[in-house]
């Protein structure tokens, strides 16, 4: 492997190098493959160095103080790198930047300003993409292009215009120029540079970083699967009569051009903007956590980026006047570039693992943790999907949502068990890491709702587990009475739900 890295990275570096010196005088030495692969190589290198050196003589006492100032100086060392670097290296930190209790802290809060703050590119370069995808010059298909971005992504950038034949308003989504380029050699330099981090710290495992980059960078390069993406999302909610979610109806969809619906709404985080237009906090947790329930339980297929800036909010349409309440909420999602298609045994596994954790089943969590490889590290596999710990999982994660002394120990035990964190990374299915990633962003916006429907959101889950356990014991029911006994089963499951939904809203204080 190490040698084809580097293979591709010298070919690779020699060709390009090339074509950017006699393309564009001003930026080829920048985009350089070699100089690109030497900053990432220096900045591994300094980090490495840094925590080999300082760690080395240090007693115990100094020891926990002293890895957190590594964090932070090494952490904003690749940021650094990242910035200059752009590409799947902003794609990496923003993944980075998601792992709230994976990694240590002090690497997450640095990378999260990838989430809202990626580089930028010049318009004139973007409308260049435009001619380049058309054969057409972007003024000659939009009108009214704003300057200013909506979002600057890590591989996109995304301007309000209206398409001049129709005139709609839309928002124009246009790969960075020279990302696809370098694509190819970045992803053989994370490779090469994650290969030799193993043989410096033996103990820490980071190949399913590089792994996960290298299987889902190239399907996000490509926008017509992001415009099947959300065709394919968009038919499963109607389809299930799911009508609380918008997604954005798509007009051209090129490899580097996607011309789309443009969607008002307030960023899910905007606390401001769901007080001005009466929005209920509690209601937009449930519809996030039915919504993404429905994706991972129902069907299979997830999105996989609910950062605040992918997740907007606002009123349905028709309902202007009315205040804050049941069916007002309208969920409009974004950047459907990164979905995951689960296999239907994962599926069922994941799924039947999350209702032993909401009904405090010990056993059916070891089982389903073992069948998705965590062998004797199923208790922190179950701590890592619910983010709970071990003694919060074996009282109930449905009788309190986590207090301030939980989250403080959590974060504890990500620095105490980072390395084994990382071995059980790379030993689960790789469906899983993207789910993890997925789960952290969504329990973020929960944070920041500050709803106070934790229980209920677990409700909405357990319900459609159950439903999606019990459709799955219907079909491979070998008679008719067992089938009729799935059926009876599941209504028994629900009805209990009900019960239980109702005692919660009696009794509130007892299960904040």
């Amino acid at each position: 492997m190490v040698s084809k890295a580097l293979g591709l990275i010298a070919g690779a570096g020699l060709s390009v190098g090339y074509l950017e010196r006699t393309s564009d005088s001003n930026s080829w030495w920048s985009s350089l493959t070699c100089v690109r692969f030497s900053r990432a190589a220096i900045a591994a290198f300094l980090v490495s160095l840094d925590y080999k050196w300082s760690l080395s003589s240090l007693k115990e006492t100094e020891y926990n103080e002293m890895k957190s100032h590594i964090h932070r100086r090494s952490a904003q060392r690749l940021l650094r790198m990242c910035r200059k670097n752009g590409g799947c290296y902003i794609k990496i930190g923003q993944h980075i930047g998601s792992l709230e209790y994976l990694l240590p802290a002090e690497y997450v809060q640095t990378f999260k300003v990838f989430h809202s703050n990626a580089p930028q590119t010049p318009l004139d370069r973007l409308r260049k993409v435009i001619q380049e995808e058309l054969n057409v010059s972007a003024s000659a298909l939009l009108t009214d292009f704003e300057g200013e971005p909506l979002g600057a992504a890590s591989l996109a950038q995304c301007h309000k215009a209206v398409l001049k034949e129709t005139g709609e308003v839309v928002a124009v989504k246009i790969q960075h120029p020279g990302v696809m380029k370098n694509a190819l050699t970045d992803m053989a330099t994370v490779d090469f540079l994650v290969y030799c981090a193993s043989k410096v710290f033996p103990s820490f495992q980071f190949g399913w970083l590089a792994d996960g980059v290298r299987k889902n960078l190239p399907q996000e390069l490509d926008f017509r699967i992001e415009a099947q993406n959300m065709d394919k999302c968009s038919r499963l909610f109607n389809l299930n009569n799911i009508n609380f979610v918008k997604i954005p109806k798509v007009h051209i969809a090129t490899k580097r051009l996607l011309v789309m619906e443009y969607c008002e709404g307030g960023k899910i985080n905007d606390i401001q903007y769901i007080k001005d237009n009466k929005l209920s906090v509690n209601e937009i947790s449930l519809c996030v956590s039915e919504m993404y329930s429905r994706m991972i339980y129902s069907y299979g297929f997830m999105h996989c980026d609910p950062h605040p800036g992918n997740v907007l909010v606002r009123r349905k349409e028709g309902r202007e006047g009315v205040g804050g309440g049941k069916g007002n909420v309208e969920i409009v999602l974004l950047d459907h570039g990164l979905y995951q298609q689960l296999t239907d045994d994962f599926r069922m596994t994941y799924c039947k693992l999350w209702d032993g954790l909401m009904r405090k089943d010990m056993d059916a969590i070891r089982v389903h943790c073992l069948s998705l490889n965590a062998g004797d590290l199923y208790p922190l596999l179950a701590c890592m999907i619910s983010a709970r710990t071990w003694n919060s999982i074996e009282r109930g994660i449905t009788k309190a949502s986590r207090s301030n002394s939980e989250v403080g120990e959590i974060g504890t035990e990500v620095v105490n068990y980072f390395s084994e964190i990382t071995q059980l990374l790379d030993k689960v299915p790789s469906q899983l890491l993207l789910i993890l990633k997925t789960n952290d962003l969504l329990r973020s916006i929960d944070h920041t709702l500050q709803s106070s429907s934790h229980t209920h959101s677990f409700i909405t889950m357990s319900k459609v587990c159950i439903e999606t356990i019990g459709e799955e014991d219907r079909k491979w029911a070998e008679s008719l009475r067992r089938s009729v006994q799935a059926i009876m089963i599941t209504k028994w499951k629900l009805f209990l739900l009900y019960l239980f939904e109702w005692w919660v809203w009696l009794r509130p204080h007892e299960f904040q």
